[in-house]
This record gives structure tokens, C-alpha cells and sequence, in this order.
């Protein structure tokens, strides 16, 4: 259980890793205020309404209607630099990684003393057997 626990934490922790530092775009195609196509991969399809509107134009120049469809491209820049410097950090983030790592370290460090402090106090004497006065046994 503890091995499955590590491997899917670490594997989340890739995935984390790889999803903040890609680059993607994502085109979309509106024929007014309906959304008509997405892509991730290539420039979004149009509905052909472009061309019903060019034709337009050529019959009757005088004419000029703004096309009601619209393409969208939503770009998200990945981060490029995923090692902060220890110098860029200010004087308080300093002391605050200083004393954390120092208390971490401790934390983990055994003690010294062996002694055990009962050692010298005998048990106290039992003057009936509980379990055979109450006819208490587990079986």
C-alpha cells in the first residue's frame, strides 16, 4: 500500500510538473456567438460562412457587411525556468529556508539518554486474577 502511494504521488507530481511547464494553443471558430469548432492541434474549421458573404460583395460592391463569424486563439506560454536561484530570494525567505531546514534536521536526530525512568518500580501486585473473577477469557 505504501509503495502504491509513492509511485501514484509520484507519478501526480510529473503530470503537475509536465502540465506547468507546456506550451499550447487552442483555436476556436464563432459563427456569431455560437461556438462552431475547437482545435489543439490545428487551426479550427470554419462553418463556410465566409464564403456565403464573399459572394456578397462581388454582386453588389456598394454593399459592405462585416462577417459575423470571428476566429479566437487562446495561447498559454509554459514556464521556461523551473531552477529559482537561492541569491534571487529576499533576506527574510533566507532565514525562513535556513531555520526550517535546521529545525527539519533536528527533528529526525535521536536522543542521547538511554536511561529509562521505571526501570527501579516494580509492577503492582495483583491480589486477584481479574479475568477469572469476572469469568472474562478471550478465546
Amino acid at each position: 500500500m505504501k509503495q502504491f502511494i509513492h509511485k501514484s504521488m509520484a507519478v501526480f507530481m510529473a503530470a503537475v510538473v509536465l502540465m506547468t511547464t507546456m506550451s499550447f494553443t487552442v483555436d476556436m471558430h464563432y459563427c456569431g456567438d455560437n461556438l462552431v469548432d475547437f482545435s489543439f492541434i490545428q487551426s479550427a474549421k470554419t462553418c463556410g460562412m465566409e464564403k456565403v458573404q464573399a459572394t456578397k460583395g462581388r454582386e453588389k460592391p456598394m454593399l459592405s457587411e462585416k462577417s459575423c463569424c470571428s476566429d479566437e486563439q487562446m495561447v498559454k506560454q509554459g514556464q521556461d525556468d523551473l531552477k529559482t536561484s537561492f541569491d534571487t530570494l529576499s533576506f527574510e525567505q533566507q532565514t525562513f529556508i535556513a531555520a526550517f531546514t535546521y529545525s527539519y534536521i533536528k527533528l529526525f536526530e535521536g536522543t542521547a539518554s538511554t536511561d529509562v525512568s521505571y526501570k527501579d518500580y516494580p509492577p503492582p501486585f495483583v491480589k486477584r486474577d481479574v479475568q477469572v473473577l469476572h469469568q472474562t477469557f478471550l478465546i
